[in-house]
């Protein structure tokens, strides 16, 4: 992958207020129809449908299903820590290939990357860390956080 030496954040994109309005309804309920949601903002069942593929296909929003992965069978999640010698957005991209990983940022201070992990148990994460974490070129250490309880997850911030 390559890497782009900029510094800047990408521009965001600008909304009006009446896609801005159509994110706030489907992040409160991301089932809500687009009739639905035309009402609440004053458009057309078509209208809001193209903002919505607009919006998706520019990589502003997506519509997926959150799950709860204890209910699923996935009974151990960590965040974890690493530490690396060289390039992080190299070790970053292999950290992001990885199935058990669900989450991967670049950050400053005592680590270098932040990946959380989703593992049916703690025999799957300690193989996922000995195996292929830890295993990576250019990873130096690592310090595992592992989630006793989700306490609160939520994805309706809105538009501000």
């Amino acid at each position: 992958m390559e890497h782009r030496r900029a510094t800047l954040p990408p521009k965001p994109v600008s909304l009006d207020g009446v896609s801005k309005a159509i994110i706030e309804q489907l992040q409160h309920d991301g089932r809500r129809s687009y009739a639905e949601i035309g009402k609440a903002v004053g458009l057309s069942e078509a209208a809001v449908r193209q903002r919505v593929q607009k919006l998706t296909e520019s990589g502003v929003m997506q519509i997926v299903a959150v799950t709860d992965p204890m209910q699923l069978g996935f009974y151990r999640q960590a965040m974890i820590g690493v530490r690396v010698s060289g390039d992080t957005r190299v070790v970053a991209d292999r950290l992001a290939a990885m199935p058990s990983v669900d989450y991967v940022v670049l950050t400053a201070g005592n680590f270098d990357i932040l990946a959380e992990v989703v593992c049916e148990n703690d025999d799957e994460l300690i193989d996922l860390l000995n195996s292929e974490i830890r295993t990576l070129d250019g990873v130096s250490s690592t310090e595992t956080f592992v989630y006793l309880r989700l306490h609160k997850q939520l994805y309706d911030w809105g538009t501000r």
